[in-house]
């Protein structure tokens, strides 16, 4: 069991970003935020979100039943996108 908020801070240390640094995110309410599920069930079982801060956009992966957070540079930057897989 997880979280999105727990799942989101491993990215965001990967990316160097700060819960502070986020400019917008739907649901707006941020309640999904703690909601726990099971992040390998094979089901999507994450509430779906996408999260903007100053420099890249978040969004919920999934991969053979597993759930992940994924992200992208906001600003074109002339830097590829790799394959996102887990």
């Amino acid at each position: 069991m997880t979280t999105w908020r727990k799942l989101l801070e491993e990215e965001f240390e990967i990316q160097n970003e700060l819960w502070k640094n986020i400019a917008m995110m739907a649901p707006a309410d941020g309640k999904w935020l703690d909601y726990y599920f099971d992040n390998d069930s094979n089901v999507s079982e994450g509430v779906p979100f996408t999260v903007w801060t100053k420099n890249r956009v978040y969004f919920p992966l999934s991969f053979e039943g597993s759930e992940f957070v994924g992200s992208v540079s906001r600003i074109p930057n002339g830097i590829a996108t790799v394959h996102l897989s887990y």
